[in-house]
């Protein structure tokens, strides 16, 4: 949904975008290897063997990082060095991970070129994710665009008569300031931003929006609503007959149009333009005829009701979160997003996705975990200050995995390829 001149110079204000229109264009102009040169395949990409896993550790070695818990060298945690991540713990879960790339972004806060680690059960996704990454790395990268960061917790007040619940939306309306600061006072990372309100009979919905600083934030804005409501309750010139801490209207962990308009977690564009000849080379096919399957997998979306229009978004980003520590169940409202493929005057393909709902952090949660850390390191996005940048190169592997799977479906390999790779071969 379109936001107010006020949140648009905030969003400007904190990204640091509102120096140079010029400087930021220029950020995320694609990068061909005449200006900086390609950087190293993944060694060994199509060997299941020890020694070419041995080759992809050492080649990250020679990368400065050391992922001494993925290979298995170090020992399990300590069960209470896990205190906050789980309960009842009785072992660690293993999931083969896989390093696709190079990937090139030229992004605002994601800016270089990147190996990504993938976390997956699924034969076939990380040879399609790893192809769609060179791709896009050889027509000079993706450009990858923050452009709103914000979590929500949506509390409900339930009220006797219709009058008493009009009063208290009236009144509440002109407290927003005095709960920014009552938020303030459980965090020092985030901040309340906005409150939208919606009257439904007897009943008050409260929308409160969360900048939630480098965190995934769901625990954060959780208790400053908590302490949002107490206040409120105190003071409230009309009490609810019941209220509850959420409403179900925040989007939380499902997908939702309301989120889709309006941003749960950090809103990230990402944009590439794949010159002809390396959509044939590679992809086997043409720009026209992924714009065609295109428009039948929109037109097919519209009809099923899909909320957004991907072909397999989820599958990049599940991957993404469980390696690197995120909350895997928020790929519910991450995956939702909107695919584009069109073709340029010149003959080209330009692709693109929208993704409004990313949930992720670099900080506490899953991170702290000793795989998910290392996971991060290979990203440069373990730590403070590194949220959005994850944000971008989550963007960015989402449009490698969708003109990816476009390509087969044009070509005629989907089929073949899971039959090649999803399945185990004869011993």
């Amino acid at each position: 949904m379109p936001i107010s001149r006020e949140r648009v110079l905030e969003i400007a204000r904190r990204l640091g975008v509102g120096e140079s229109a010029e400087r930021l264009s220029e950020r995320l102009e694609p990068t061909p290897e005449a200006v900086r040169p390609f950087p190293p395949d993944v060694p060994a990409a199509r060997e299941m063997t020890v020694e070419g896993r041995d080759l992809r550790r050492g080649f990250l070695r020679e990368r400065g990082v050391d992922i001494p818990h993925l290979s298995g060298e170090r020992p399990q945690p300590d069960p209470e060095s896990l205190q906050g991540n789980i309960e009842l713990f009785i072992g660690m879960t293993q999931i083969p991970t896989a390093l696709i790339g190079p990937l090139r972004i030229n992004g605002l806060h994601a800016h270089g070129d990147y190996y990504v680690p993938l976390a997956t059960s699924e034969g076939a996704l990380a040879a399609s994710y790893h192809r769609g990454a060179r791709l896009l790395t050889r027509a000079g990268g993706v450009s990858c665009l923050t452009t709103a960061e914000q979590v929500q917790r949506a509390p409900g007040f339930e009220f006797a008569t219709l009058a008493e619940a009009g009063r208290f939306a009236a009144w509440v309306t002109g407290e927003f300031e005095r709960l920014q600061g009552v938020a303030a006072t459980r965090t020092r990372h985030g901040a309340l931003l906005d409150m939208d309100l919606h009257l439904e009979a007897r009943t008050v919905y409260l929308i409160l929006d969360y900048r939630t600083g480098d965190a995934a934030g769901q625990n954060m804005v959780t208790i400053c609503t908590e302490a949002v409501c107490a206040d409120l309750l105190t003071r409230t010139p009309v009490t609810p007959r019941y209220w509850f801490i959420e409403s179900n209207m925040s989007g939380d962990k499902k997908a939702t149009s309301l989120s889709f308009l309006n941003t749960r977690g950090r809103k990230v564009l990402a944009d590439a333009i794949v010159p002809r000849a390396l959509v044939e080379k590679v992809l086997h096919t043409t720009p026209e005829r992924i714009c065609d399957y295109w428009r039948m997998c929109f037109i097919g979306g519209m009809q099923s009701g899909s909320i957004g229009m991907s072909g397999h978004i989820a599958n990049g980003l599940a991957a993404m979160f469980l390696a690197c520590g995120q909350d895997v169940a928020c790929v519910s409202e991450a995956s939702v997003g909107i695919t584009r493929f069109e073709t340029t005057a010149e003959g080209d393909l330009r692709c693109g996705v929208s993704l409004p709902n990313l949930i992720v952090g670099t900080v506490g949660g899953g991170t702290r975990l000793p795989t998910t850390a290392e996971c991060l390191r290979i990203l440069g996005c373990e730590g403070d200050r590194k949220a959005s940048r994850f944000a971008e190169i989550c963007a960015a592997v989402a449009l490698a995995g969708e003109l990816s799977i476009a390509g087969a479906m044009c070509s005629g390999d989907f089929a073949s390829a899971h039959e090649k790779l999803g399945r185990r071969g004869p011993p």
